[in-house]
């Protein structure tokens, strides 16, 4: 391998030319032209803006679910993971089967049946009106903080490899979002996810192909990092406070991404908007193999950057080119490839393609629950269609402008992928929990439920706040593996950079007065399987300290299929036992449920096929369905 020659970035900016731009504006116009198109089209009704007229199919289905959350923080957070600690992360892919088969097969048959007009809607059918509240407002928390989190990341690495103003590329970011998932619904969202996730998968390719070649090919990018012991895959330690191990990525990921693939609005929407529920199921293994192929793709990258600067000796991270170690990447993007036209822009295209397709799916499902688990399940009732629609638009747009806000408080989180999934955990963990109470607990009350999730909730927070005050105040840190910046050009350094002898890999600890509990240190990758089993037993607890649910007089249809399944390997004790359940024996339907029961046989998958009487029947009955 030839020595490597490494620029400054003042000289990489540079190499950032009109044709970089080009491709990034191109990529911004096609996304808008998506949604001008779908406009055209126009929707019959606000159900064909939320739900695309349950019409779409399985291509843009399966590449929604692959945009939709791995997005700018698997593209930028998974190499710096891959450079700063190493392999661990990397173990996370074994549990997505798992997440998978439960999505398909344990949540998605409960909600298709019911055919819910949000996913927490099931939880006012099998608690109470306030168990959903609490849901929605959970997710719409996250996904607020989510996509602030998400715009922000591509932004640096703008800003990283161009001198482009960080708040400006934020802007720019949520106003196209703002602009074709407004004027196209759920269908321009989808179509540009597909579109976008291309863009992921190119950039990326091309980025790793190139970058491989010039760290010296496959062998001395393993053996290099081989050599500084980032190849760690098989740590089975139980320690709960350590970074990452087997357990932490199986379990604690299955927890972290089950509590997106099997119940979060924003997945479960696109589950809906496809006619039959086998295409559901199909789009849904499918796209475990995208997230799947993109996560090894991203880890790979990131051996492939610490190759490139083993050789050189020298650390950007120590050497203080880079603010934060998710600038890692875009910054080796443009040591390997500035000098070749169309490839860094291509590269920016693809990790604010990531970004767009969160932050459009976002908006989308944010507008969703806001309009039907709030304004039409409490406020107002008697919408008209038309109405519906300028809400719904109008929701999405304040949404944008709401996360655009909470950027400004994102800027001080220390990495993208440790906060992103941070965040999964402690708000998705206690709804998760209250899911899993709803399909798996038939004895679980509306009042186990609450108090699960909401205490659970309150848990989960005091640990992560508490572990983020810790890393503010000194008192806890995380080592990253050895680097070293004996070989960095004496032009990276200015008076203000530290000195090589002063660098080291050691946890920065101080002792400043706050009080540090070791709780404080539990793992991330823990936080939604804490959240979770946290809510199922509190959950359990109250309600058998209270009024179990009598589970002859619930609706089978709201308890998964697998509920009985699931215990077929267990002690004959306890098989017998769960095999004795009478569910939904006595089980006589309400008013409500009786109305909706009735739209689901006699009414087709779209309004818009609806005609003549059966269309006044339907709005007949859906004054009904309001008032119950």
């Amino acid at each position: 391998m030839a020595d490597v020659l490494l620029n400054t970035r003042e000289e990489l900016i540079e190499k950032f030319g009109w044709e970089e731009y080009v491709v990034f504006v191109l990529m911004l116009l096609i996304s808008a032209l998506i949604g001008v198109f779908f406009w055209i089209k126009g929707q019959n009704s606000n159900s064909d803006f939320i739900m695309g007229g349950k019409s779409m199919g399985v291509l843009p289905m399966t590449m929604s679910l692959v945009a939709s959350f791995m997005s700018a923080i698997t593209l930028l957070g998974t190499p710096a993971e891959m450079y700063v600690f190493g392999t661990h992360y990397v173990v996370l892919v074994l549990s997505y089967p798992l997440v998978m088969a439960a999505a398909a097969h344990f949540y998605l048959p409960v909600f298709y049946k019911l055919d819910v007009s949000t996913s927490y809607e099931y939880l006012e059918w099998r608690f109470h009106k306030s168990v959903r509240i609490l849901a929605s407002c959970c997710f719409i928390l996250q996904m607020v903080l989510y996509m602030a989190i998400v715009v922000y990341t591509p932004a640096l690495a703008l800003s990283q490899i161009t001198g482009f103003q960080v708040d400006l590329a934020c802007a720019i970011i949520f106003l196209v979002c703002i602009f074709y998932t407004v004027i196209g619904g759920i269908k321009a969202v989808m179509w540009t996810d597909t579109f976008q996730a291309a863009m992921m998968f190119g950039s990326f390719l091309a980025v790793i192909i190139k970058g491989n070649y010039d760290a010296g090919g496959t062998f001395k990018v393993f053996d290099s990092n081989y050599q500084t012991s980032r190849i760690e895959l098989f740590d089975f330690s139980m320690d709960m406070t350590q970074r990452h191990t087997v357990w932490a990525m199986i379990i604690g990921g299955y927890f972290t991404w089950i509590s997106i693939y099997g119940i979060n609005q924003t997945q479960v929407q696109r589950y809906l908007s496809v006619p039959r529920k086998e295409m559901a199921v199909k789009a849904i293994w499918l796209n475990g193999l995208g997230i799947g192929s993109l996560l090894m793709m991203c880890a790979y990258a990131g051996l492939v950057v610490f190759a490139y600067y083993d050789e050189a000796q020298c650390d950007p991270i120590k050497a203080k080119q880079v603010e934060t170690k998710d600038q890692i990447f875009p910054l080796f993007v443009m040591q390997v490839m500035g000098d070749i036209p169309c490839i860094p822009g291509l590269f920016v295209a693809g990790v604010f393609s990531g970004a767009l397709s969160t932050v459009s799916s976002g908006l989308n499902s944010l507008a969703a629950v806001v309009l039907k688990d709030f304004v039409m399940n409490g406020c107002v009732n008697n919408l008209s269609n038309k109405s519906e629609m300028i809400l719904t638009r109008g929701l999405a747009v304040g949404f944008g402008v709401t996360s655009y806000l909470v950027v400004f408080l994102v800027k001080y989180l220390p990495g993208v992928l440790e906060a992103a999934l941070g965040i999964f955990g402690i708000v998705g963990g206690p709804v998760l929990g209250a899911f899993t109470l709803g399909m798996f607990v038939p004895w679980c009350n509306s009042i186990g439920a609450f108090v699960g999730m909401l205490t659970s909730l309150v848990f989960t927070m005091w640990i992560g706040f508490g572990q983020t005050a810790a890393k503010n105040f000194g008192t806890y840190s995380v080592a990253g593996k050895a680097t070293t910046i004996d070989g960095c050009p004496s032009d990276w350094f200015n008076e203000t950079s530290t000195s090589a002898e002063s660098q080291t890999n050691a946890p920065e600890i101080s002792d400043n007065g706050f009080t540090h509990l070791i709780v404080y240190e539990i793992s991330y990758m823990w936080f939604s399987a804490i959240a979770c089993m946290f809510c199922v037993v509190v959950g359990i607890i109250v309600s058998f300290l209270s009024q179990p649910q009598d589970p002859r007089l619930l609706n089978p249809d709201l308890i998964s299929p697998w509920f009985k399944r699931i215990f077929g390997f267990w002690p004959a004790f306890i098989t017998d036992r769960v095999n004795a359940i009478d569910i939904g024996t006595e089980y006589i339907p309400s008013k409500k449920e009786s109305i909706l029961k009735s739209r689901q046989i006699q009414h087709s998958p779209t309004e818009a096929q609806l005609t003549g009487s059966a269309n006044e029947a339907y709005e007949m009955e859906d004054e009904e369905f309001k008032k119950a």
